[in-house]
């Protein structure tokens, strides 16, 4: 296992190169470092000035390809990796240890059913939970943040043309009669889970705060492409198959959700849930604005899903976060010129 920071490292930073000061920022934990959000959180935090410690799930007794996150400016001085597995909470005690914040943002995945949804949900909580209590242990964590997905508010059964805030939960029994085929024991799981949270946070009197938010896009820091990404540029990439997905689609920059989840840390009067959500758009003014933007990727045009059956939810709203101060500083349009241009540089398009 990796050695915690030490009280000498903290003082050798307390301004870098950059000339960033870290003394007044401190440690703080972000789980599943490997993944999109998490990764780009890591990039942020260092960037704003903080020490991270992030964990890393282990791969058949060998620990995944970490080389991207340690290629991180600053990352040689500021970040430490640890093994850690939601199945296994006792993993988290020490990148934990020492830490003023946590970012939960690990979560198993599994869109194809191939956990039974209880064995998935009873392993997300049962980590999420020994995550929080180590939180409360260290006697150093001052919030856990944790991040959620829209899925845990929008499959209802509501009206897709309500507009859903931080009250409204998904339900299970929708889920399981409506997503069955697809994604039902994720949705599920993330339900339960953040529920889980707030609810065990809530008895031990802890401050923790949780970030709902819709499709992710944009760059990435790691050399694959993840799943949100693909999913939103299927028009780009001519994957037509996924077409479906995106007929009423609500996007948010990762940069904005990697800031949004710092802003809600460092906001001393944040509490409870909070929708993270730029923008929504139909198919039909994607199309336009990607057909118009990218003409030479000769996008296939829409109307082969006018038979086709449709997937569109209600919308959710953003009114509590941007009550806290919070601006998002990118749209629609960057999203996608980030992302296409994360994906040139990767030689992935």
């Amino acid at each position: 296992m990796l050695p915690h920071f030490t009280s000498s490292r903290e003082k050798s930073l307390s301004k870098d190169s950059y000339g960033i000061e870290t003394m007044e920022k401190g440690c703080v934990c972000v789980t599943g470092g490997t993944g999109y959000l998490a990764s780009w959180m890591i990039k942020r935090l260092i960037e704003e000035g903080y020490l991270v410690n992030t964990t890393v799930r282990s791969n058949l007794g060998s620990m995944k390809d970490v080389s991207y996150l340690k290629a991180l400016p600053g990352a040689s001085e500021r970040l430490k990796i640890f093994e850690a597995d939601l199945s296994k909470p006792e993993t988290f005690e020490a990148p934990i240890r020492g830490c003023i914040g946590v970012f939960h943002v690990a979560h198993p995945i599994d869109f194809v059913g191939k956990e039974p949804e209880q064995v998935l949900t009873e392993r997300a909580i049962k980590g999420s939970l020994g995550i929080l209590q180590a939180c409360i242990d260290s006697k150093t964590v001052k919030k856990l943040v944790y991040t959620s997905s829209a899925c845990a508010v929008v499959l209802n059964g509501k009206n897709i043309n309500d507009v859903l805030d931080e009250n409204c939960w998904s339900d299970f029994e929708y889920i399981r009669t409506c997503h069955k085929e697809f994604g039902a024991s994720y949705f599920i799981s993330k339900t339960m889970t953040e529920k889980a949270t707030l609810e065990f946070a809530e008895k031990k009197e802890f401050d923790v705060v949780t970030v709902i938010p819709t499709y992710i896009h944009g760059p990435f820091v790691g050399p694959h492409c993840p799943n949100s990404v693909r999913v939103s540029m299927a028009m780009i990439f001519g994957e037509t198959h996924n077409y479906k997905l995106l007929r009423k689609t609500a996007f948010v920059h990762v940069d904005d959700l990697a800031r949004a989840h710092i802003h809600l840390f460092e906001c001393p009067n944040a509490k409870g849930r909070y929708i993270c959500s730029k923008i929504e758009v139909t198919i039909e003014e994607l199309y336009k604005l990607l057909s118009t933007k990218y003409p030479k990727n000769n996008i296939s045009n829409i109307e082969f899903l006018i038979d086709a059956e449709k997937m569109e939810f209600p919308s959710v709203s953003s009114k509590k976060l941007l009550g806290t101060g919070f601006e998002f500083k990118y749209g629609l349009e960057e999203m996608f010129d980030d992302a296409i241009d994360c994906c040139k540089q990767k030689n992935i398009l």
